[in-house]
């Protein structure tokens, strides 16, 4: 088949590279002129993605920032980037824009499948009603489907093919069309019966980690009061063969997902006059955590009879997560914004 995939980040352009190696024709459509000179050199900038990898694939794989060159293909995947505003709120500007282009090129029988993280109803309520702007009708002219993302940067023992590929079709037909396109990489598809569930298993998966990482973080606190290692704590615990699964403390949460999808679902929750306080509080706390560690920090050099103002201090591993060099979200951050206004010298 000839595939269009709109967004070569950290999701597009690993999932471009696994449908060429499959053996289908790949064209890849980003908003970055230089990002899509870069795929079309063979110059990698996913770390998942090495150059050798993607040259092995040039005669397979071309990117142009024209969607246009997306009127042939015969499925067409979204993965652009679906962030918070300052406000916390989604901010669907990049799909909106992705769908408005997309709805003066798409023809009849073409499979649209959205990939980007969201809220329950995106793909009904938002990005339906835009590609249905062309004069063609969903489910009836043209197959859309939810199918969420599943990237772990860094990670080598679960790949695209060997991770369960969750699909939510809008009609049983759009279902049929999207499981398909994918079990050609994908060892298995499950299917849902419609696009809210699929989209709102991805936001279960993430706040998951989001609440339990939290808990975590709680208890760091507090045995820091209590003068308890909780390092000692957490492995001991961890020593139970069921019924406990592991999380470590950590200065907050990083990433293109776990930050971001608590404040999704509240945000979708509130329309139905619901608040979801345990992932709010949640999110409340890992939100906290680079402050906790500034204090520890604070009362470190403290002990040592230093003043944070003029001290020279080192920060060992600033992504998200070991392994990558991705820095997204991440906490360091925001532990060296609030140690540079406590005057250190970050070195």
């Amino acid at each position: 088949m000839t595939i269009g995939i709109v967004g070569l980040g950290y999701v597009g352009l690993p999932l471009a590279v696994a449908f060429a190696e499959a053996g289908h024709e790949v064209i890849g459509v980003d908003v970055d002129p230089e990002r899509a000179a870069a795929v079309n050199r063979g110059a990698s900038h996913v770390e998942d993605v090495p150059a050798d990898r993607l040259r092995g694939v040039e005669d397979r794989l071309a990117a142009t920032t024209s969607y246009d060159e997306l009127e042939r293909v015969e499925a067409i995947l979204v993965c652009v980037p679906t962030p918070l505003s300052a406000n916390r709120e989604p901010e669907l500007g990049p799909l909106v824009a992705a769908a408005t282009a997309l709805a003066k090129v798409i023809r009849r029988d073409q499979l649209i499948v959205l990939e980007s993280t969201t809220y329950p109803g995106t793909t009904r309520e938002r990005l339906r009603p835009i590609l249905e702007e062309s004069g063609l009708a969903a489910g009836r002219d043209f197959h859309l489907a939810y199918s969420p993302e599943r990237v772990d940067p860094g990670r080598t023992d679960h790949t695209i093919r060997t991770t369960p590929k969750v699909v939510g079709g809008l009609t049983e037909a759009c279902a049929d069309r999207a499981e398909s396109l994918y079990r050609t990489i994908c060892d298995e598809v499950v299917r849902v019966s419609t696009p809210e569930v699929a989209e709102l298993s991805k936001l279960l998966e993430n706040i998951f980690r989001s609440v339990n990482i939290a808990l975590v973080n709680e208890l760091a606190v507090l045995c820091d009061r209590m003068d308890i290692d909780v390092w000692e704590v957490v492995d001991a615990a961890a020593t139970k063969p069921y019924g406990f699964m592991r999380f470590d403390p950590c200065p907050g949460m990083g990433g293109h997902c776990l930050p971001l999808d608590p404040f999704y679902l509240s945000w979708r929750a509130r329309e139905y006059d619901f608040v979801p306080e345990f992932v709010e509080l949640a999110g409340k706390i890992n939100q906290a955590m680079p402050y906790v560690c500034v204090d520890r920090i604070v009362r470190a050099l403290n002990d040592a009879g230093k003043a944070v103002r003029g001290s020279r201090i080192v920060l060992l591993g600033v992504s998200y997560k070991p392994g990558v060099g991705d820095t997204r979200e991440s906490p360091a951050l925001k532990i060296l914004e609030l140690l540079r206004e406590h005057g250190a010298e970050i070195v």
